[in-house]
């Protein structure tokens, strides 16, 4: 593999790592926090895509004004599917199992909407980060690649940061280590999760922006990204955010290579390999929490 291609393919093995990230660590966080596994965070990062969209076409092509669209629309998805979702069932019994329905109903429903009022025509964003190509140590990097890494490596620190040292962030982690007594002591249980849901859905957004980059943004366009982020979440331990994060690298770095070294048809295959073999020798994943599963 000649230089060029190894620096390819590692900057690609980069981007979808952080990606990969930005979704896994909203789904750990979302679980361990809510104990809701959301089968709509796929919704969100459609919603998020259209939002990007809109505001490439209405407002400006700019790069931040595009990335503030698609995080801002996913903030806004993420907690409707809160306040639809989760706000009416979590005192309800079999809460994990309602949720589950319910969220994987919003996102057939909120799929079939997508298609009604946006076509199934696939729509394109412009550069987020210019054209130019950026030479390294005689290495070109491109730029929307290099972009998505620097960028969601930043969002992914400040949200990091955000969790352990903002007031809503010790009551997340509160919840995160015992729900009951978090609420024994006073943390309001909605507006908690409206704030998880807004800020995982702003990451979704940004994961949804970045990735149409390369791809595109179809009312379908969610569905990989939602399977990706599962089993992500899964590899890494559900509920774990190191966990999730190191599966990120992990996945990404499979997926970069094997496209580029097998071909891009055998990629959910060795992905799906990955995992079984992972679960197999540590069934709660690579940093899975040791407690009891939540009831």
């Amino acid at each position: 593999m000649a230089d060029f291609e190894l620096s390819f393919v590692l900057l690609s093995a980069l981007t979808l790592a952080s990606i990969y990230g930005l979704l896994a660590v909203g789904v750990s966080i979302i679980w361990s926090s809510l104990g809701m596994l959301n089968m709509a965070h796929g919704l969100t990062f459609t919603v998020a895509g259209y939002g990007a969209v809109l505001a490439a076409t209405h407002l400006s092509e700019h790069g931040a004004v595009v990335l503030l669209a698609g995080m801002g629309s996913g903030m806004l998805c993420g907690m409707f599917i809160s306040a639809v979702a989760f706000i009416p069932l979590h005192d309800k019994p079999n809460f994990v199992v309602r949720s589950l329905i319910a969220t994987l109903a919003l996102s057939l429903l909120g799929t079939q909407a997508m298609l009604w009022l946006c076509g199934p025509s696939a729509k394109s964003l412009p550069p987020l980060f210019g054209s130019e190509v950026i030479s390294v140590m005689g290495m070109k990097l491109l730029p929307d690649k290099l972009g998505a890494i620097v960028v969601s490596v930043v969002l992914m620190l400040a949200t990091l940061v955000w969790v352990k040292r903002s007031r809503t962030g010790l009551e997340i982690r509160a919840m995160m280590q015992n729900p009951e007594g978090a609420a024994l002591v006073g943390i309001g249980v909605r507006s908690t999760a409206m704030a998880v849901m807004a800020v995982t859905g702003a990451l979704a957004g940004l994961a949804a922006v970045l990735l149409s980059q390369t791809y595109f943004v179809s009312p379908f366009s969610g569905t990989t990204p939602l399977i990706k982020g599962l089993i992500v979440a899964l590899c890494g331990g559900l509920g774990s955010i190191p966990g999730a994060l190191l599966a990120a690298a992990l996945m990404g770095t499979l997926e970069a290579f094997t496209g580029a070294l097998l071909g891009g048809q055998y990629v959910l295959m060795t992905q799906f390999m990955f995992v079984i073999a992972v679960l197999i020798v540590r069934p709660r994943g690579i940093a899975g929490m040791l407690d009891q599963t939540r009831e």
